[in-house]
């Protein structure tokens, strides 16, 4: 049994909380955080299974560490509510995280992490249930061209974006029309002006550091199916080769097709010969 034809059996659940006692208050968020749609960031972490540790002892680590870190950061321990304006307000109260605690019948190589939607999504990856920059380019402009173009003209477009006044100046109207709800265009009419999809960076995804004990992960990834028109698009460090990248691609079926195509000599899928997997992981 493997892709994503398994099973996930939640065994149990629970709320962890801080260990220590957080004080109740109310936090706003930024002007750049209102220009955001309330979704959800999913991050896995995939382990080689360790040959001297129980699932109860390694259950038992995540808790306790879980608890600690809530100290420092209540504001995950919260929950989002609206305030009297009707904007979203973090409270930070430490009603706790939910935790969950599963057992899914597939073994580690035999998932299919080149479509997490189909292995990640809803199964190792939960919905939960509690508690801004857009490139676009027409797809005949991205058939006549070469990656090395398109690359030139993103950069082209960054230059006028990623600058101090540009994030100022989005500040200063978000300020200017609040309490008005606001959204950034991308989120709220995708592709009707043709394809177009969110970069983030995750170059700096700390994958090499979750290591509780048992080893570091052979993979680790956010998931991101935010479910709008626009794709979203992240690369991250490879966690098995220096200078590769393991890019996360929320896109249409047709943009897939089209970098399967066009760029087959650049991007491959995620498999589990490439993170070095076997049947005993």
């Amino acid at each position: 049994m493997g892709g994503g034809d398994f099973t996930v059996t939640v065994s149990r659940k629970e709320v962890v909380a801080a260990v220590l006692p957080v004080q109740e208050y109310w936090l706003p968020l930024s002007n750049l955080d209102l220009l955001l749609p309330p979704v959800d960031v999913g991050v896995f972490f995939c382990y080689k299974k360790p040959h001297d540790l129980t699932f109860g002892s390694m259950i038992g680590v995540l808790k306790e560490a879980l608890a600690q870190a809530l100290v420092s950061y209540y504001p995950f321990g919260g929950e989002v509510l609206s305030n009297s304006a009707g904007e979203p307000e973090l409270l930070c109260n430490n009603r706790g995280v939910d935790f969950m605690e599963a057992y899914a019948d597939v073994q580690l190589q035999n998932l299919n992490l080149y479509n997490p939607d189909e292995s990640i999504e809803s199964k190792l990856v939960p919905k939960k249930k509690h508690g801004v920059l857009s490139v676009q380019k027409t797809i005949n402009e991205l058939k006549e061209k070469p990656l090395s173009w398109v690359a030139d003209a993103i950069h082209e477009y960054l230059e006028g974006a990623v600058t101090k006044e540009h994030f100022l100046g989005l500040i200063d109207w978000v300020e200017a029309h609040r309490p008005e709800p606001a959204l950034a265009k991308i989120y709220s009419s995708g592709s009707r002006d043709g394809p177009a999809f969110v970069v983030s960076s995750g170059q700096r995804f700390p994958g090499s550091r979750v290591d509780f004990g048992w080893g570091m992960p052979a993979l680790g990834s956010y998931h991101f199916p935010w479910g709008g028109e626009a794709g979203y698009v992240m690369p991250m460090p490879s966690p098995v080769r220096d200078g590769d990248w393991v890019v996360y691609m929320h896109l249409s079926v047709g943009q897939i097709e089209w970098i399967e195509t066009e760029a087959a000599h650049i991007f491959r899928p995620l498999s589990s010969e490439y993170l070095n997997l076997s049947n005993s992981d």
